[in-house]
C-alpha cells in the first residue's frame, strides 16, 4: 500500500509544490522568448469555448516524473483513448503496461516507465525471418532503438523490460525490500542479447501529442504541427528522414551494420517527426518534445549544448516552429516561454 501510494505521487508533474525541489537547476542556454517567424505560417487553431487553451498557467515544470519513454511504432496517426485497448487489447502498449505499469511486477515508484504509442512505422521484419510479425519501438532518453520486438511471446517483452528499462541502481527507500524483491526490480543487461538489432538513435527526434481520440485539441494541433516542422526543417538544413527506419544486421558477428538507419549523410543533422499519444497537459497543446541524440554537434561543429536532452514544449503554435529549430534544434537554447520541463540521458528532470 505504501509502494502504490508512492507510486501515484510520483506519477504527478514535477512543480514547485512537489518534486521541483529535486529537479536540477537550469545547466543548458536559454532565450526568454521565441523568435517571430521570418516566413509565412499556418493559422493558429481557434477552439470552441470548452476546449480553449490555457494561456494563464506557469507551465514551467509541468511534466510527468519518468525515466524511460517507451515509443511504440504504430503507423497509425491517432488511437483509442486508452492506448491498450487499440486492437481489441492485443498490442504492445498493454503488454509492456502489464509488466511495468500499476500493480505490475516490475513497477518500481521511483523509476516510471512512460509508455506511449506514435505514428512511426516499424521496421520490416528481419531478413532472415521475414515471416515473423514484429513492433519497433524507441527508448528515451537512452537513445536506443529497438527494431523487431516479436508478437508471438511474451519472453521479448519482459527481456525488453528487465534488459532495457529496468534501473541499474534502485532508489534508497527499497532499501528495506526483500534481496529477491529487489533482485527483481533491477536491470539485467544479460537479456539484452535476446533482442536482436538493438542500435543507437542518431537522428533528432521530434514528437508531437496528436492524440484526437484523448482530446480535441491535441487532435487539431498534431498534424498541424508535424506539417509545420516537416515543411520547416528541410528550409533549415536538416533532411526529414520518413518511412520505416530500415536495419540491416551482420547475421556472422550480429553487429548492426553503420548507416543502415537511413541517416542522411548529406545532411548535418537529420530528424524524424511524428505523432504521440497523449504525454498530459491537453489544456496546454501543442505539446511537443524534443529528443536531441547524444552525439549531435551544432552547425559549428561543436557539442550541441542539449545533446542527450529531452526536451518538452507546450503552447506550441505554428508560429512557434521555425523558432524552435533555428534556437533549439541548431543553436541548442531553450525557449524559456514554451518550456514545460526536460530531461538528461541520465533521467535528470530540468526546468528552468
Amino acid at each position: 500500500m505504501i509502494l502504490q501510494r508512492l507510486a501515484q505521487v510520483c506519477a504527478r508533474p514535477i512543480t514547485l509544490r512537489g518534486f521541483a525541489t529535486k529537479a536540477k537547476p537550469p545547466s543548458f542556454p536559454t532565450t526568454p522568448t521565441c523568435p517571430s517567424p521570418t516566413c509565412a505560417c499556418a493559422p493558429t487553431p481557434v477552439f470552441p469555448e470548452d476546449f480553449e487553451i490555457d494561456h494563464k498557467t506557469n507551465i514551467n515544470g509541468l511534466i510527468s516524473n519518468y525515466a524511460q519513454h517507451v515509443l511504440i511504432c504504430t503507423g497509425k496517426d491517432d488511437w483509442p483513448s486508452r492506448i491498450e485497448d487499440d486492437n481489441s487489447g492485443d498490442n504492445l502498449a498493454a503488454d509492456l503496461r502489464e509488466l511495468v505499469g500499476r500493480g505490475g511486477k516490475f513497477n518500481d515508484p521511483f523509476h516510471n516507465i512512460s509508455v506511449f504509442n506514435s505514428s512511426f512505422p516499424s521496421s520490416p521484419s528481419p531478413k532472415s525471418r521475414p515471416e515473423l510479425q514484429t513492433t519497433s519501438a524507441y527508448l528515451l532518453p537512452s537513445f536506443k532503438y529497438v527494431p523487431w520486438l516479436p508478437r508471438v511471446s511474451f519472453d521479448h517483452v519482459e527481456a525488453l523490460v528487465r534488459g532495457y528499462l529496468l534501473p541499474e541502481k534502485l532508489h534508497q527507500l527499497h532499501d528495506g525490500l526483500s534481496p529477491i524483491h529487489r533482485d527483481r526490480l533491477l536491470r539485467k543487461p544479460a537479456l539484452q542479447s535476446g533482442l536482436y538489432g538493438v542500435n543507437d538513435v542518431n537522428e533528432v527526434v521530434v514528437l508531437i501529442c496528436g492524440h484526437g481520440g484523448r482530446d480535441l485539441r491535441c487532435g487539431v494541433y498534431g498534424p498541424l504541427l508535424r506539417g509545420e516542422f516537416e515543411k520547416i526543417l528541410p528550409e533549415k538544413g536538416i533532411e526529414v528522414a520518413t518511412g520505416p527506419v530500415e536495419v540491416e544486421v551482420d547475421e556472422t558477428t550480429k553487429a548492426v551494420e553503420a548507416g543502415k538507419n537511413k541517416k542522411v549523410e548529406s545532411a548535418q543533422t537529420a530528424a524524424r517527426v511524428g505523432l504521440i499519444s497523449h504525454i498530459g497537459g491537453h489544456k496546454f497543446a501543442g505539446n511537443v518534445i524534443i529528443y536531441i541524440p547524444p552525439n549531435q554537434t551544432t552547425k559549428d561543429g561543436v557539442r550541441h549544448p542539449l545533446a542527450g536532452h529531452g526536451i518538452w514544449y507546450g503552447r506550441v503554435e505554428p508560429r512557434h516552429v521555425e523558432g524552435i529549430v533555428e534556437e533549439t534544434i541548431l543553436q541548442g537554447r531553450v525557449v524559456g516561454e514554451l518550456f514545460r520541463g526536460g530531461i538528461t540521458q541520465d533521467g535528470e528532470i530540468l526546468r528552468l
